[in-house]
Order: C-alpha cells, then sequence, then structure tokens
C-alpha cells in the first residue's frame, strides 16, 4: 500500500489561510468541503486534517498525523514531544504582556505581585521565573484583553499582531516574551518512507519560500557603467548580460533579495540604469 503523508492544519484561525495557500505554491491541490475534517491531494501523497491548532502538537506526538502547522507560540505551550522542522515564513505575531495605558512599565519587576490573565500560562510561567517574578497566573481562554477593564486581573499575556486590539480594550503592550511564526511539525518517529516524502515536501516548500524573497528584475544599462552595475547584482550566482540593438547599452538580469530591493534599485538608477522591470517570481530552485 501507498504511503502518505498526513498534515494537520488549523480548521480556521489566523494560521488556516496561510496554511492552505503555502499548500496550493507548493502545487498540492486540495480541495475541504464545509465542515469536512479531512481532504486528499489528488497530486501528492498527502491527507490534510483540519484541527484546532492547540490540538495539533498533542495529535503529531500521538502519530494521528506525521505533520502539523501551527505558530511557534502553541508549540512551545504546549510542550510535547515534537520536532521543528522548518519556518514557514507566515503567521508572524508576538506573546507580550500588556498593562493599562498609561501605568508605568519598568521591566518584568513592575509585574511583581500582579495578577496577569493569560492564554499560555506555560510561556509566561517561564519568562516570570527567569526574572524570579512572583505574579499571580489566572489561565482564561479567549478575549483575555477585556480582563483588566472587568477587574479580573491587573496586566495580562497575549498574542500580537497590530496591537489595535489592545488599543480599544484600553491596553499598552509594555514586553515581547515571545516572537512566533508559522512552523511546521514532526512527530519523531516518523517511518523512513515517509520522511522520504517529507524531504520532498520541504523542497517545495524551500522553493517557494526563496521566490517570496528575491524579485527578478531587467534593466537597460550604459556599457560605461556595466561593471559598477554588475557589482550591484549577485544574483543566484552572476547577473545575465546581454547586448541591446541600440549601440552602447546591454540588457541586464539577476535576482534580488527583498530586503535590499530598494537600496540597490536607487543605486542602479543612480549609475545609469534605464527601464528597470520589476517581476514576482513563482518558484525558485537553487
Amino acid at each position: 500500500m501507498n504511503q502518505k503523508l498526513k498534515l494537520a492544519i488549523q480548521k480556521s484561525g489566523r494560521l488556516h489561510e496561510g496554511s492552505v495557500s503555502l499548500l496550493r505554491e507548493c502545487g498540492i491541490d486540495i480541495s475541504n468541503g464545509v465542515n469536512k475534517l479531512k481532504a486528499e491531494a489528488n497530486n501528492f501523497p498527502i491527507e490534510i486534517y483540519f484541527f484546532r491548532d492547540d490540538d495539533i502538537p498533542q495529535y503529531v506526538e500521538d502519530a494521528v498525523a506525521d505533520l502539523g502547522i501551527v505558530g511557534e507560540n502553541v508549540v512551545y505551550e504546549a510542550c510535547k514531544q515534537v520536532e521543528v522542522v522548518e519556518e514557514l515564513g507566515f503567521g508572524h505575531c508576538r506573546l507580550s504582556i500588556a498593562t493599562p495605558k498609561g501605568e508605568p512599565y519598568e521591566g518584568p519587576a513592575s509585574l511583581e505581585g500582579k495578577k496577569i490573565a493569560t492564554s499560555y500560562p506555560v510561556l509566561l510561567r517561564n519568562f516570570l521565573d527567569k526574572h524570579k517574578v512572583n505574579s499571580e497566573i489566572h489561565e482564561i481562554s479567549g478575549s483575555v484583553e477585556i480582563a483588566p477593564g472587568i477587574g479580573l486581573a491587573d496586566a495580562i499575556c497575549d498574542l500580537v499582531s497590530s496591537g489595535s486590539t489592545l488599543f480599544m480594550n484600553g491596553l499598552q503592550e509594555a514586553e515581547t516574551i515571545l516572537r512566533s511564526r508559522a512552523v511546521l511539525i514532526r512527530n519523531r518517529s516518523i517511518a523512513p518512507d515517509k520522511s522520504a516524502l517529507l524531504d520532498k515536501l520541504i523542497f517545495r516548500i524551500n522553493a517557494v519560500k526563496k521566490a517570496r524573497n528575491n524579485k527578478y528584475i531587467l534593466l537597460n544599462a550604459p556599457n560605461e557603467n556595466l561593471k559598477q552595475i554588475i557589482s550591484l547584482l549577485p544574483g543566484m550566482k552572476s547577473p545575465t548580460v546581454l547586448p541591446l540593438a541600440e549601440p552602447g547599452w546591454s540588457s541586464v538580469h539577476s535576482v534580488v533579495n527583498e530586503n535590499e530591493f530598494w537600496e540597490i534599485i536607487e543605486k542602479l538608477k543612480s549609475n545609469g540604469a534605464e527601464g528597470i522591470l520589476v517581476v514576482s517570481i513563482e518558484k525558485m530552485i537553487v
């Protein structure tokens, strides 16, 4: 019988769309009907299970699923025997301490003796113990941000993306205790034949990630500045240079990292580059 990978992703929530989008960008075609908990890909040996995010590490530890896509915050809070194998490039957020707006905060010592509401008691306790702070933790699920307003807690520890929810509830972000992102986790005893399939999946994921982080650019360069322009464009190995029909000019093609993009474009312009075109990359194999 042909083996299939079993991958658990969020049924709903902030990582669901990113997980489904990543699979599709990897060329894995899945369809999930309304309220279905399982789907099969028709072009890759993988089954997708749709679970609550907090349950995914347990299911992966128990080998109900071979793999899971979850936030790092969930992995570290759950403390299950799973292995993080790949960072996935989406779902960035932070787990932060927030206090009532206008209240002074001078570091972890400001939390001494305070009541803190959170859905992440393990991570919060680790943070408090590290800083030798004695606080009372109130574990609640959902709507953590309202706890100070109703007198349940003096502060909260919760996930933050934009900070708008904190602002609307009269809170200020005081300290970040963990920066989180979506990761791929695996069962530590995954079968060898499934490990081979996992390698293929990770190969596709890396190709998608590299494409997201890079842009393909084409430009026209005056030959007298060609050497300087080429030095600005290392690309994967070196830029491609082709002569143009107009004497004294060449067409230069290369790949630029997203983080360096605007700085490099400005330098290219200052060295006489013209007609600069920027194209998104769908996949990038190196």
